[in-house]
């Protein structure tokens, strides 16, 4: 029988209807009394580990998941703002480890991990696997954070709806990735579930899941995974230190999570001293997107992409949902003058 090819858009539109309000159900003893899917679900979940770093602020989870990927403590994971700081690892034992990042790969939002330890249970990564529409699949991941310490990692039970490319966006803002991905007939890409695995009939890693996107033609919240076929050459080039993309402060495009601060925009607000201290620009950095929009001192920041800026605080936490490589539209004060502002990295 040959697959079903839709546009990406048809696709993620018809999802809801398609499969019903019943989809990815979440594997409890109430629950256990369907056949699971992998022969071992304690196997999978015991590869899959918890991610705690930045965020916890203005609706920014500061978790998420992530998987092993060789036995001496290599982990997939999505490459986020929870990364921003080095991340804590809480294995699936309850052990938790203080991370490194070994490398990235922007293009695939990937981030690999590493805690010392060894003899780790580990998914095998350079086995090709042909993952198609209507595969039974589970996902696995530490989705709204209900997991913690020891406590295993949740399970979701679906199939594969289609294998498509991806046309997506965070915000207003494209994501960089445009390959295949395998959209799942389950609600699994929820909060904290970044950087799970995604698994097929017999245990084995065929995907992970990606951050929380939208697609671009209907605005519909995606659930959906990038193939492990996507990811292996890149994992296998930064675990071997043949790729060795490590974030760098002084490299915008390789900064963790692609995200806008001040400091790529070329801005320094005046001190902040007060709980709300307005965003008020002290200086301008010189070759700067900021110079470069012609911004000065003493302009007051008003917007940003439509969104009021109260204070300094919240103009930061804006600037982290927005991917550093995309411009960023600006409403300023200048004297008595309100002008619009666009900054173009």
């Amino acid at each position: 029988m040959m697959p079903l090819r839709l546009p990406f858009s048809i696709i993620t539109a018809l999802l809801p209807c398609l499969v019903g309000p019943l989809v990815g159900l979440l594997i409890t003893p109430e629950t256990m009394a369907q056949p699971p899917v992998a022969p071992d679900t304690r196997e999978v979940q015991q590869r899959v580990v918890k991610v705690y770093g930045a965020g916890g602020i203005k609706g920014l989870e500061a978790y998420q998941s992530g998987f092993l990927v060789s036995p001496e403590g290599h982990i997939a994971t999505a490459w986020s703002y929870v990364l921003d700081v080095e991340p804590i690892v809480v294995l699936d034992d309850g052990r938790r480890f203080e991370s490194t990042i070994v490398g990235i790969e922007p293009a695939l939002e990937l981030a690999v991990l590493k805690v010392d330890a060894s003899d780790l249970p580990y998914f095998e990564v350079d086995k090709e696997l042909n993952a198609q529409w209507g595969d039974p699949v589970l996902a696995v991941s530490n989705l709204f954070n209900i997991a913690a310490g020891n406590e295993p990692a949740s399970v979701m039970q679906g199939t594969i709806a289609a294998v498509t490319n991806l046309d997506a966006r965070r915000g207003t803002f494209k994501t960089p990735y445009r390959g295949k991905v395998l959209i799942l007939d389950l609600i699994a890409n929820n909060p904290g579930a970044a950087g799970g695995a995604v698994v097929d009939g017999k245990g084995r890693l065929i995907g992970m899941l990606g951050k929380e996107l939208r697609d671009s033609g209907t605005g519909v919240w995606l659930n959906y995974a990038l193939p492990i076929d996507a990811l292996r050459t890149a994992l296998g080039d930064i675990i071997a230190g043949r790729t060795t993309t490590v974030p760098k402060e002084e490299n915008p495009v390789l900064r963790r999570d692609q995200s806008h601060n001040l400091t790529t925009l070329g801005l320094v607000l005046v001190p902040n001293v007060l709980e709300s201290t307005p965003a008020y620009i002290d200086a301008v950095a010189s070759d700067s997107p900021a110079a470069g929009a012609k911004l000065r001192p003493d302009d007051l920041i008003l917007l940003l992409e439509g969104q009021r800026v109260g204070d300094q605080q919240t103009l930061i936490d804006l600037l982290r949902r927005i991917d550093r490589r995309d411009a960023v539209s600006l409403t300023i004060q200048r004297g008595n003058e309100v002008l619009p502002i666009r900054l173009q990295p």
